[in-house]
């Protein structure tokens, strides 16, 4: 009897700590947000579960700030620590690896980043905040670094020359966005790259990599206390600087345009789209899971049921809106053999066309927000997954409650506001087509 007793007591304490993991799990975790002394604006969100930090400092300074020199922000981030505070990119790669830290930059159009993972135990979080420090306020550019990492982005450059896909996602852009700052390769050109020096990114870094014009977002084994010393830390060496001004709207495109690179490969890349939305848009969330049902939802979405399971006419095929400061892309992406090419693009604009006009069924709703909303406590159940949607809600300025409303808002989906979202945002008659390589077929 007692052994009844306990084992239905144990089962209803699991089944409690069952429901309350299930419940943590579909809620976000509760940002906590501040600004440093200096105008660093900080996200924070404490996890205990592990003896770790994730540090992610995100600048707008991104290839949309280049300017008249494309290239300049993403040389700038991959020169970061290849020499600082009088450390060579080797004495910077040892420190790191021996307390087994871990140090990453980047750059997209919209902005640049420097990260930080690191064990919270300060005999090894000290060496390695140390470390960084000199990254993030005082890179050096040594000019033999520079040489090579110039060397080595011009062979990226070079070897996009050869890639089907890289030629028609370069040329996309450029037809999208024309003379907007979003038109430029992020990697920048063969002449613009060859064209710059120590001195450009020198410049770049002392203009934008300030703390008025960026995000720090930390989560880990810390108190709100010990986070607010660490971001007066990370912010002291950091100018105070001005943010960078707003990237300019993207014009809408007045016509459809057609644009075939020839290129010797049996296979055809096509990219379809026009100017999407910008991050923040309201329409998000309808627009969102409308794409799921359309391309974004793998092999139940329409588009693959469309072109690929019932005529074989592509490889893959998937559509998506890449959310960014100002109108990002929203595109329809494929491959396939070169002489089917035609066929598949005339049925992804059938399809397309069909599904703005007579909107998504209740049986497409209902499965795209059950897959939504189940993957979704995936998408944050790592401290680095955490650390970076921190940036993101930073950087672009949003509620502190996204990660914690979002799959409400999806929940919240009307099949009326999908078929409304799309016929607004999304116009396939002024749409650019571009088309690389199936020439050997």
């Amino acid at each position: 009897m007692k052994a009844n007793i306990l084992m239905r007591s144990l089962l209803a304490t699991l089944l409690l700590l069952l429901l309350a993991t299930v419940h943590a799990a579909l809620a976000g975790p509760a940002i906590q947000h501040w600004t440093t002394e200096n105008g660093l604006r900080v996200y924070f969100v404490p996890a205990d579960e592990l003896p770790m930090i994730d540090i992610r400092v995100t600048f707008a300074a991104g290839s949309a700030r280049d300017g008249a020199q494309p290239g300049v922000a993403a040389l700038t981030s991959r020169m970061l620590t290849q020499g600082a505070g009088g450390l060579s990119a080797d004495q910077i790669a040892q420190a790191f690896e021996d307390v087994g830290a871990s140090i990453g930059t980047g750059a997209l159009r919209d902005m640049s980043w420097l990260s930080l993972r690191s064990l919270s135990d300060p005999t090894y979080l000290e060496p390695a905040l140390e470390a960084f420090t000199h990254v993030l306020w005082q890179p050096d550019f040594p000019q033999a670094d520079f040489v090579r990492s110039q060397n080595q982005t011009l062979l990226g450059i070079k070897a996009a020359e050869a890639s089907p896909g890289k030629i028609a996602s370069k040329a996309f852009y450029k037809a999208l966005y024309g003379d907007h700052p979003y038109a430029t390769p992020i990697q920048g050109t063969k002449a613009s790259v060859e064209a710059l020096t120590t001195d450009d990114l020198k410049a770049f870094h002392q203009r934008y990599f300030v703390a008025r014009n960026g995000v720090l977002a930390i989560t880990g084994n810390l108190s709100r206390s010990d986070a607010e010393k660490l971001a007066e830390r990370l912010s002291s060496g950091l100018k105070k600087g001005e943010p960078a001004p707003a990237t300019p709207k993207v014009p809408a495109l007045k016509e459809a345009k057609e644009i075939r690179i020839p290129f010797p490969s049996r296979q055809a890349h096509v990219y379809m789209g026009q100017p999407g939305i910008e991050r923040g848009n309201p329409d998000y969330y309808p627009l969102y899971l409308g794409n799921h049902i359309l391309g974004g939802g793998g092999f139940t979405s329409r588009l693959v049921k469309e072109v690929r399971s019932k005529r074989g006419y592509v490889y893959s095929i998937y559509s998506y809106f890449l959310l960014m400061a100002a109108q990002g892309p929203y595109q329809i992406a494929m491959q396939t053999r070169g002489s089917q090419v035609d066929d598949a693009i005339k049925v992804s604009r059938e399809t397309l066309k069909q599904f703005i006009t007579d909107g998504a069924d209740n049986e497409e709703i209902i499965a795209s927000k059950k897959n939504i909303t189940g993957s979704f406590p995936l998408r944050i159940a790592s401290n680095g997954d955490i650390v970076e949607y921190l940036a993101v809600i930073g950087f672009y300025k949003l509620p502190l409650d996204y990660l914690d409303t979002f799959t409400q808002h999806i929940e919240a989906v009307t099949a009326e506001q999908i078929t409304d979202a799309f016929k607004r945002h999304v116009h396939p008659d002024q749409m650019v087509t571009v088309i690389v390589g199936g020439d050997k077929e």
